[in-house]
């Protein structure tokens, strides 16, 4: 295949993939204020296309809205992830998502005692979120501050912010009723409310904007730092907002993949990109397809076989990188910023 041809190919892509993102967030609209009358009809008709969907493929799952919900939850997340990741991985911070993963966790664990001792009623994902953004900001404080190794105050973030999760969730068993920790752990389809849904489209619409205005300040500072600097770009701030938003798409992403899993769509898709692409621009593109594939093609595994959509995402996306290893004319060549 020539490069043009592929380039066409790359593009229709991102543009299906951007037309089904707006009909999932339609979907998500549409589920919230299907009490007004003209929203009611249009999502009916979602409802209805669904179970038209169910009767040609013999399933019995696309007729609910749960099942609608986390499939939109899941395809946003199949965009901002590798979005971001892509940075993350090209700037060797891979890791990072595993430590936000688990600052949310322990953000979960904060919101569940803080639910189970006052009369708030808040979402769990909202103190998931406020924990996981300090979580970020922290160590991006650690790394700048202190003079260890850069993976030192990642590390510590990871194994700390656990340790506080386990210490609560242990303190408080028995008293934080009507809440599934193994959800958070491994993800779940069911687990997904309609705010946490609605939380991860606002959030997806967001990093997706803001990468769109900055991506060439986050391009420079990725591939030279010192050069950044020298130019007199803001690199702290770049940073900051490069951690945050991984704070963000991994809050999202815990819904689905839970958090040990979470990290995968932030590192798997771009991995197999990479092995493929010719540029950073094109690594983008086909991350982000990569990880429409693996969630869409997770999904339809889980659902055929009775299994969790978290892992089910996870070994598709494993799938679709070995093969694309296979497909790789690169023998360690570097990838270029264009």
């Amino acid at each position: 295949m020539d490069r043009t041809t592929r380039r066409h190919l790359e593009r229709v892509g991102i543009a299906l993939t951007g037309l089904f993102a707006v009909a999932m967030i339609a979907f998500l609209a549409l589920e919230w204020l299907q009490e007004y009358p003209y929203a009611g009809t249009l999502y009916d008709q979602y409802m209805i296309a669904g179970m038209w969907l169910d009767y040609y493929l013999g399933t019995g799952v696309f007729g609910y809205s749960f099942m609608l919900r986390s499939i939109a939850t899941g395809a946003l997340v199949g965009i901002a992830a590798p979005l971001v990741g892509t940075y993350l991985v090209h700037r060797e911070m891979a890791l990072i998502g595993e430590t936000l993963a688990h600052t949310a966790f322990a953000g979960v664990a904060i919101g569940l005692l803080f639910s189970a001792t006052t009369d708030w009623d808040g979402s769990l994902l909202v103190s998931a979120l406020v924990v996981a953004v300090i979580g970020a900001l922290l160590v991006q404080f650690l790394s700048e501050r202190t003079n260890t190794y850069g993976d030192v105050p990642i590390a510590i973030m990871l194994t700390g912010s656990f340790a506080v999760g386990t210490l609560i969730i242990s303190y408080g068993r028995g008293g934080f009723s009507g809440v599934s920790i193994e959800d958070y752990l491994f993800g779940s389809a069911a687990v997904i409310p309609a705010e946490g849904a609605r939380l991860v489209a606002i959030l997806t619409v967001a990093v997706v904007g803001v990468v769109a205005l900055t991506y060439k300040q986050l391009l420079f500072i990725t591939f030279d730092e010192q050069a950044a600097r020298v130019a007199r770009l803001n690199v702290t701030w770049y940073n900051t907002l490069l951690i945050v938003m991984t704070a963000v798409v991994v809050v999202g992403a815990m819904q689905i993949l839970g958090v040990i899993l979470v990290a995968a769509m932030l590192v798997i898709p771009v991995a197999a990109a990479s092995q493929i692409a010719h540029g950073f621009r094109e690594t983008l593109s086909l991350s982000i397809l990569f990880g429409q594939v693996s969630v869409l093609g997770g999904f339809g595994f889980a659902i055929s076989q009775g299994l969790p959509p978290g892992g089910s995402i996870v070994v598709v996306a494993i799938g679709i990188y070995a093969l694309a290893i296979l497909a790789s004319s690169r023998a360690g060549s570097a990838i270029s910023m264009h």
